[in-house]
């Protein structure tokens, strides 16, 4: 595995890779402070890739809050251990300066218009910025055939998606299925600030969310009215459980938007904070049957 913290040294290995094989080339982009949903991505890279990129950068870029960033895990060493093992071709970890040289200010920024101002966008103003910028950025430096990335991000895949069809990106953007553990929590980096008491109650997220979905599908015939009584009730058991509800939403699987009747694809998406902690899930329901993923 080759370690790369220089930006020209990563694109000057891609270009060789390109030039002097017909491989495919498959790119893994990470914060780091990799788990099993991580490891995921990675293995349906390698599936798809003959090459397999994952980079490791703590994006500044994307936090709303600077203690947030300053609190964000970092696990350098042991994350290239994890990617030498997973038998990855390289491994980009570049400093925030060398992607975002003090002499090169930032003066243009990717915007994906409209999916980027609701849920997440609306909670943490300007992250899906920061996300769609370095995400642009990477792909620049990598050119990758296929990127890879997690369904537990829903509107981040969503956002990623929209940008790539509107700039001409020529990637294939594919999506893995959410991690969890065996009580149901979605992996996610941040879990490993939750307090011993906090993570025994953090798996009523994804409970409520599923309870939520199936009392939807016993009625598909009341959609979307029945969604706010039911919504309102799910927040409420929620805060019983000692969360702080940010959002709790249904929309369109396919562009987040408001259900409509007739609507049958749709997604629960919800953000809580839970002592200091803030986590997001989701959940996919099609009429009919419950998807148990996004």
């Amino acid at each position: 595995m080759r370690i790369l913290r220089d930006r020209r040294q990563l694109t000057a290995l891609c270009r060789q890779w390109r030039s002097r094989e017909v491989d495919r080339l498959a790119f893994v982009p990470t914060m780091g402070n990799l788990h099993a949903g991580h490891l995921a991505l990675v293995r349906h890279a390698r599936e798809q890739g003959h090459r397999v990129v994952v980079s490791v950068f703590v994006n500044p870029l994307q936090f709303d809050r600077p203690d947030d960033l300053s609190r964000y895990p970092r696990t350098l060493e042991a994350d290239a251990k994890v990617l030498a093992e997973a038998g990855i071709d390289a491994l980009f970890c570049p400093e925030a300066a060398e992607m975002y040289p003090e002499h090169e200010p930032v003066t243009a920024r990717v915007v994906v218009s409209g999916l980027s101002r609701v849920l997440e966008g609306e909670s943490r103003p300007g992250h899906f910025d920061g996300v769609a910028t370095v995400v642009a950025k990477l792909f620049n430096l990598v050119r990758p055939d296929l990127a890879v990335f997690g369904e537990k991000d829903y509107q981040q895949l969503l956002l990623i998606r929209g940008m790539v069809a509107s700039l001409n990106f020529p990637v294939s953007v594919q999506a893995v299925p959410t991690v969890r553990e065996s009580d149901g929590l979605a992996l996610s980096s941040r879990n490993a600030q939750l307090s011993p008491s906090a993570r025994a109650r953090a798996p009523e997220l994804y409970r409520c969310l599923r309870d939520t979905v199936e009392a939807c599908l016993l009625e598909p015939d009341q959609w979307p009215g029945m969604f706010p009584e039911l919504l309102a009730t799910s927040e409420g058991r929620l805060r019983e459980a000692g969360f702080r509800p940010d959002y709790l939403s249904i929309r369109r699987a396919e562009d987040l938007g408001d259900p409509e009747p007739g609507d049958r694809d749709l997604i629960l998406l919800a953000a809580a904070w839970l002592d200091g902690v803030r986590l997001i899930d989701n959940l996919r329901l099609r009429c009919g049957k419950f998807a148990g993923r996004a």
